[in-house]
């Protein structure tokens, strides 16, 4: 969340705060120094985006609107909090995650059951995808890595997996939004390498015209070649650019 002003930040290198804004990168509940509590309950996206808009009335007050950047689920909840409260959302940036529509009648996403990527040998536990080899990307530090061992070891996964666990729940309670459109100013960045690009039928999607019809203010996609899903980590300099030059049109 990006306010003008100075403050806090949690960008690697390039920092947004260095251009003139105020940018605040919040543990999301579940996660880091935030809450987690154990009830699946507690993590609805109702929930989740309340959160978000308690946060947004406390580090910006004088606000009437603020930018937005999300990540992976982050993206998730920033398109929800588009879709329910856009009086609080300037403008957004999502990467790698774009918005997802309710599924339409009739159109079944048949290709992702037949290719399905993963298969789990009888008997065996997941523990890493057998296509990913066991070592620190180059972008990653053990320094980073041992952090987050240390978050998780104090929170557990319970609150990160009661995201997936309100995945049917959420359908349910977003039911009086089908076909609802998010009409926020919108950028979204993916990498060619991100697994959820080449999720079925995502590239269609985005490139032919759904991503459009839903996000009507959507104004570019950047699609950054040799990058995966964290690209706010591998590319943050480009990120930060790609931020910046987008934001300032609304300034």
């Amino acid at each position: 969340m990006v306010t003008p002003g100075s403050g806090i930040h949690g960008v690697t290198k390039s920092s947004l705060s260095s251009m003139g804004y105020r940018a605040v990168a919040p543990d999301l509940r579940g996660y880091g120094d935030s809450d987690a509590p154990d009830s699946i309950d507690s993590y609805t996206c109702f929930h989740l985006v309340g959160d978000l808009v308690e946060l947004v009335n406390v580090v910006a007050p004088d606000e009437r609107k603020v930018f937005v950047v999300g990540h992976d689920w982050g993206a998730v909840l920033a398109w929800y909090l588009c879709m329910f409260r856009p009086d609080k959302v300037k403008a957004l940036v999502n990467l790698s995650v774009p918005y997802s529509r309710f599924s339409r009648e009739n159109r079944v996403m048949k290709e992702y059951l037949i290719d399905f990527p993963v298969l789990l040998p009888k008997g065996k536990l997941f523990e890493r995808s057998p296509a990913v080899p066991l070592k620190l990307p180059s972008w990653l530090s053990e320094e980073e890595a041992n952090y987050y061992v240390t978050k998780f070891q104090k929170t557990g996964f319970t609150g990160p997996l009661n995201y997936y666990r309100n995945l049917n729940r959420n359908w349910e309670l977003l039911a009086p939004w089908t076909g609802c459109e998010i009409k926020t100013p919108a950028k979204f960045i993916t990498g060619d390498k991100d697994l959820v690009y080449h999720m079925a039928g995502m590239k269609d999607y985005i490139h032919n015209g759904g991503f459009k019809e839903d996000v009507p203010l959507l104004q570019e996609v950047v699609v950054m070649e040799g990058v995966a899903h964290y690209i706010n980590m591998e590319k943050p300099d480009e990120i930060n650019n790609h931020i910046y030059n987008f934001f300032r049109q609304f300034d």
